[in-house]
């Protein structure tokens, strides 16, 4: 008895509605695997307990969205390596097991087998833009809220995460080993999240994935003067040429897969050079301008005796800084308790993101400036402001008061708040309620002495309300510029400095 053996037929695989149900069915089959998967798993959880965390109290409750657009593009970088990694093992599942020469009879080619791990890959994105969305919205309802979101800096985290996971399923093509996206994993850790990136200059720091510019200080939106639409669009590119290159390396070598690599490719560059211009000559000249003559650029209104002036975006805040002058002013005496003052909002803006210069104080009589930020210590530090101009008359005479109008400067900023001991060391640079100190304020520091900060904590640990009547009766004295630590503690009522004034 014989058998004859017959070689099976060649399987012949077309462009088929068939098929491309099935590269789908694949795709929802390792989308699902991939989301489930372990690491995916954690870094999800890890990312939304971070947001969690951090907008809880971002900004003291007080964000500019055009700053917190740029804080929602950190968290997605550890989602999207775990991705990588994922879908990295995933495309070499079947190499690992041996059952890769199986699916040459299945209708799916190694190529659709690719583009289903490309498409696995976009629900992890999709759910990354839902987190950003969650913790953008979760900012832009604060009551202290202002400013204005940009949607292609939103954009960038889920970007990222397509671009890492496109970018493992190509490396999986490219280098077929379970050690290359544990290494790629770790370069991409430290060159980008770990900040060793080689930046030679604004142009090639955008190269990498995310480029937050932190500054010192929050900028009208109008004046970021940052390419981020250009950059969204330089990763959009990237991840789509990751994605053609991988299926062009899987021998998916049709024309259309050609086309979308140049097409894809050509993208990354146009956004890669767009991005790498200087700022605008129109964004540097207003700039120049708030920086140098804000009162040009500013909205003015009334409240009460005062006047307040603040860049467009910031007018809602007017109230709020209206609520400190009033109660720092009811405490004083003689003619500053009556004194219209003007709150001004200065900036300098000249140097972008990244300046840090501090603010000049003002030489005009009456004035006071207050920052783009609010909350935490920028209250007691504006307050501190507030009590300067009426003790000395301007921010540049108030720099020089190293006498015991000091004692009753720190009194007025700070015995109406609900906890002045609190507010005294956080306004202190060293966050001490002892020895001297620098003070900070929205321009140039104030300094306290050892013997002024012993006055000064005794009067706030006081619980009798006999201080403010003292300090309206002996307003003339206590603001003279040649009265002693001693003379104001004992007009005040306590004893006198302990310590070195």
């Amino acid at each position: 008895m014989s058998a004859v053996m017959e070689a099976a037929p060649a399987v012949v695989r077309t462009d088929t509605r068939g098929s491309v149900r099935a590269v789908l069915a694949l795709a929802r089959f390792e989308a699902r695997r991939l989301l489930l998967n372990v690491p995916v798993v954690v870094a999800f959880v890890v990312y939304i307990g971070w947001i969690v965390w951090r907008t809880q109290q971002s900004w003291d409750g007080y964000p500019a969205l055009q700053d917190a657009d740029r804080a929602t593009q950190g968290g997605p970088l550890l989602v999207g390596t775990a991705v990588m990694l994922c879908v990295d093992f995933a495309v070499l599942r079947s190499r690992r097991h041996g059952t890769e020469r199986h699916f040459a009879v299945l209708v799916v080619a190694p190529w659709r087998r690719t583009v289903a791990h490309v498409l696995s890959v976009v629900p992890a994105a999709a759910l990354t833009a839902v987190c950003v969305a969650g913790q953008f919205t979760w900012e832009a309802l604060k009551p202290g809220a202002i400013g204005h979101g940009s949607p292609a800096e939103l954009a960038v985290g889920p970007l990222t995460v397509l671009l890492l996971g496109a970018a493992g399923v190509l490396l999986a093509r490219l280098a077929p080993s379970p050690l290359a996206a544990p290494l790629l994993a770790v370069c991409f850790l430290f060159t980008f999240v770990l900040g060793t990136f080689p930046v030679g200059g604004e142009d090639t720091a955008w190269l990498a994935p995310v480029v937050t510019e932190a500054g010192t200080e929050t900028l009208p939106s109008d004046l970021l003067g940052r390419p981020a639409a250009w950059h969204a669009l330089y990763l959009a590119g990237l991840a789509l040429c990751a994605a053609f290159l991988a299926v062009l390396a899987a021998g998916g070598r049709n024309i259309a897969v050609r086309a979308g690599v140049a097409a894809t490719l050509a993208l990354a560059l146009v956004g890669a050079v767009g991005q790498a211009g200087e700022v605008s000559p129109e964004v540097t000249a207003a700039r120049e301008r708030v920086s140098v003559s804000p009162e040009k650029e500013q909205t003015c209104v009334e409240r009460g005796r005062s006047t307040y002036c603040a860049f467009p975006e910031w007018t809602a805040r007017t109230g709020t800084w209206a609520g400190v002058v009033d109660r720092v002013q009811s405490l004083a005496g003689g003619s500053a308790r009556t004194q219209p003052l003007v709150v001004r909002q200065r900036i300098d803006a000249r140097h972008g993101l990244d300046g840090d210069a501090a603010l000049p104080p003002s030489a005009t009589a009456h004035q006071v400036t207050v920052g783009t930020s609010w909350g935490g210590n920028r209250v007691p530090e504006f307050s501190t402001a507030v009590a300067a101009v009426l003790v000395a008359g301007d921010e540049k005479a108030s720099g020089a008061i190293c006498d015991g109008r000091m004692v009753t400067l720190m009194w007025l900023s700070l015995s109406w708040q609900d906890e002045p001991l609190d507010a005294l060391r956080r306004v202190r640079l060293d966050d001490s309620l002892s020895g001297s100190a620098v003070v900070l304020s929205p321009t140039d520091p104030l300094t306290m002495t050892e013997g002024q900060t012993d006055v000064v904590r005794r009067l706030l640990e006081r619980a009798d309300d006999d201080t403010a009547g003292k300090v309206k009766a002996h307003w003339a004295e206590l603001t003279a510029p040649d009265v002693t630590t001693a003379r104001a503690a004992q007009l005040l009522g306590v004893a006198g400095p302990r310590g070195a004034d």
